[in-house]
C-alpha cells in the first residue's frame, strides 16, 4: 500500500540521519521504527500485566510490608 508521509524539515533531517546510521533507505528506516515502537509498546504491555499479576498475588504480603 502506498503512503505519503508528510515531515517538518527537522523530522526530515532526523530521519535522514537515522537511515544514515543505519546504512538504510528513509523508507526502511521508518519501516524499522514503527516495528520498533510497536515492539516496546508490546513489551510495556506484558510488563504492566505483570506487575498487576503480582500485585494482585501478593497483596497481602505487600500489605504488611508497608506497615
Amino acid at each position: 500500500m502506498a503512503m505519503t508521509l508528510r515531515l517538518t524539515e527537522d523530522d526530515e533531517r532526523v530521519l535522514a540521519a537515522l537511515a544514515a546510521d543505519q546504512g538504510v533507505s528513509r523508507q526502511e528506516a521508518t519501516i524499522r521504527a514503527i516495528h520498533e515502537a510497536a515492539a516496546r509498546r508490546g513489551h510495556e504491555r506484558d510488563v504492566a500485566g505483570a506487575s498487576a499479576r503480582a500485585r494482585a498475588r501478593y497483596a497481602d504480603v505487600l500489605d504488611r510490608l508497608g506497615k
